[in-house]
């Protein structure tokens, strides 16, 4: 069952301050997606690669499906074809495996690299110089990467009832993508996406510069 109220109430916050809302739909079934589509939403998130595949099959074509989940480099094959941005992008043997799907599907995938910015050993990421070390061996092999597109970065951040380390870790994230905008690795144009933000956080988030939020229980309640 899709809150209306809620999602009607996130998109007048995020819509004025261009807050991209991606609708968490992990383990709900198709028929709540497509509630919440049928509202106007369009992204949906999800974070397992089978679920996903079985739901892209069923709903509507024009959905914006994001990976959000850790993607493991023998399932790319199978969101390679329709995937509209993969949010988890932390080695570079991933991301050369997403551009090998992304060549045979004959597309170009969009992406995020993953940060890590919290004090929980079960979160994925890299750190700032693991990223720039990411990206200096891009740099020298990126004439053969032309199937993948760096588009940003994503991170979580601790689950805390510490506000101030939320902001911290938030601030830290969005100032680094500040950095690396300014870099010449990237076209401006499309290094545009600063992810960070769940249904407990996504306030904290916002306030430091986030421009997409990942909502699943305030939208779908719990799973």
């Amino acid at each position: 069952m899709v809150n209306k109220e809620v999602w009607e109430q996130l998109n007048d916050v995020f819509t004025p301050k261009n807050v991209l809302l991606i609708a968490v739909s992990k383990t709900k079934p198709a028929s709540d997606i497509e509630e919440l589509y049928n509202l106007g939403q369009r992204d949906f998130g999800e974070n397992y690669v089978q679920e996903l595949t079985e739901k892209q099959a069923q709903l509507p074509a024009d959905i914006r499906w994001h990976f959000i989940g850790h993607l493991q480099t023998n399932k790319v094959k199978y969101i390679a074809p329709f995937v509209h941005l993969i949010h988890t992008v932390d080695s570079f043997k991933l991301f050369a495996e997403i551009n090998k799907q992304a060549e045979k599907a004959g597309r170009i995938i969009d992406v995020l690299l993953q940060m890590y910015i919290a004090d929980e050993e079960t979160k994925f990421g890299m750190d700032e110089k693991e990223i720039l070390s990411f990206l200096d061996y891009y740099d020298a092999q990126k004439s053969q990467l032309t199937h993948v597109r760096i588009c940003g970065l994503m991170g979580m951040a601790t689950n805390t009832d510490n506000a101030e380390q939320v902001s911290e870790e938030f601030l830290r994230l969005h100032n680094f993508f500040v950095f690396l905008k300014d870099t010449s690795f990237f076209n401006q144009d499309y290094f545009s996406i600063c992810s960070m933000g769940m249904s407990a956080d996504y306030e904290s988030a916002i306030a430091a510069g986030s421009n997409m939020v990942r909502i699943g229980s305030m939208l779908f309640g719990k799973r």
